[in-house]
């Protein structure tokens, strides 16, 4: 059994990774909130947006835009996004794991990385993948331009020809305690002919003035919508960890206050037996 000064020394160290470990999960709530609040704002835009596309790509020329060009895909970009910090639980775990899978189901020679987040891009650059650009250290400062800056690199892979089909795998948010591994298509645009609608409806301009100056506009809030989902995501997780992360060092407190305790007592029985002890070798 252990000794006394041991066991109070490791109780006082896992009290002090839980005070950190409390803090952390206040912080990590505070964010989530907040960057909730801006996800759920950003969500009914950016699903009216792609709905109206959807609708109108069916009656449009592809040849209107490159943008809109089918090819046969022999290049592929995977956009991964994950965060910069770990302690978030299986956040960047999952994705990264979903997001090599489906490159080595591709042939990594295939595909092109573009990494967003330091885990991405540590796990891919280990593992010797073809990374063609990485972005780090911007989640704190999270605005719209950021979106436009990857975007207009991600569409100009796709109209220089450098890439036939883009990807994305990011994580999405469902609630505090649930974030879903989403793997999206984001070029080219395609539509689902079932889903169509048969109700005729009049557009002013015409279709093809609305698809030329929405889809550009469509593309950097989709990627808004990426990275919005994603930071509330790892926020989530990050505040359920920690959470975990402090009941679990509460636990661990309790079971080596009552090691303690039982080494005191052994110790307090020991010093009476040899009390007693003397006492009768002295009759």
């Amino acid at each position: 059994m252990a000794n006394l000064k041991d066991i109070r020394d490791r109780i006082k160290s896992i009290k002090s990774i839980q005070q950190v470990t409390g803090a952390m999960k206040m912080v990590a709530a505070a964010k989530m909130r907040k960057a909730q609040e801006r996800m759920e704002q950003a969500r009914p835009y950016s699903n009216r947006l792609s709905e109206l596309i959807k609708e109108l790509l069916p009656d449009v020329d592809r040849n209107l835009l490159l943008l809109l060009e089918t090819r046969k895909k022999s290049r592929y970009t995977y956009v991964i996004i994950t965060s910069d910090r770990g302690l978030a639980g299986s956040f960047n775990t999952n994705v990264l794991k979903k997001a090599q899978k489906e490159v080595d189901e591709l042939g990594k020679e295939n595909v092109d990385l573009i990494c967003i987040g330091k885990k991405a891009r540590d796990h891919f650059r280990s593992r010797e993948y073809n990374i063609i650009s990485s972005h780090l250290d911007f989640w704190n400062d999270l605005s719209f331009d950021h979106a436009i800056h990857f975007g207009k690199e991600i569409v100009n892979r796709f109209v220089t020809s450098e890439a036939d089909h883009i990807q994305v795998v990011y994580n999405e948010f469902v609630s505090v305690a649930t974030q879903t591994v989403i793997s999206e298509q984001l070029l080219p645009l395609e539509y689902n002919q079932e889903e169509q609608k048969d109700e005729e409806k009049f557009f002013e301009p015409s279709k093809d003035e609305i698809v030329l100056n929405l889809i550009p506009r469509h593309l950097n809030v989709q990627l808004w919508k990426y990275l919005l989902e994603s930071y509330a995501s790892e926020q989530a997780a990050r505040m359920l960890a920690m959470e975990n992360a402090t009941t679990n060092a509460q636990d661990m407190i309790r079971d080596l206050t009552l090691e303690f305790n039982k080494a005191r007592q052994t110790a307090i029985t020991m010093e009476i037996l040899d009390i007693v002890g003397g006492a009768e070798a002295l009759k």
